[in-house]
């Protein structure tokens, strides 16, 4: 039984590091903006050293924009440095700026 409760706990250890991770700062490259639906698309940066001089780049992931101002200050192309959090599978921009 206690050991069930300890790997119990530590599968809700690694949920919670995985969810929040997706909340930290992230940078990537803007390739699409639709300011009618207030989405845009970023192709994320890898991060680390490995294999960052190959210029990889992460996965393309789509996100709403918390307030359509935010997509005004950046274009397609320009790299941003952003937040975001998953509201019930639909990523959400909660910071956005270009570096």
């Amino acid at each position: 039984m206690g050991t069930t409760k300890f790997i119990l706990a530590g599968a809700a250890v690694i949920t919670m590091l995985a969810s929040s991770a997706f909340a930290d700062d992230m940078t990537g490259m803007v390739t699409r903006i639709d300011r009618l639906n207030g989405t845009i698309s970023i192709q994320q940066t890898q991060k680390g050293t490995v294999g960052a001089s190959s210029g990889s780049a992460g996965a393309l992931q789509e996100y709403k924009a918390k307030d359509a101002a935010m997509l005004d200050a950046v274009h397609a192309g320009d790299r941003v440095s952003y937040a975001a959090t998953d509201n019930n599978g639909t990523g959400t921009l909660t910071k956005l700026q270009k570096q």
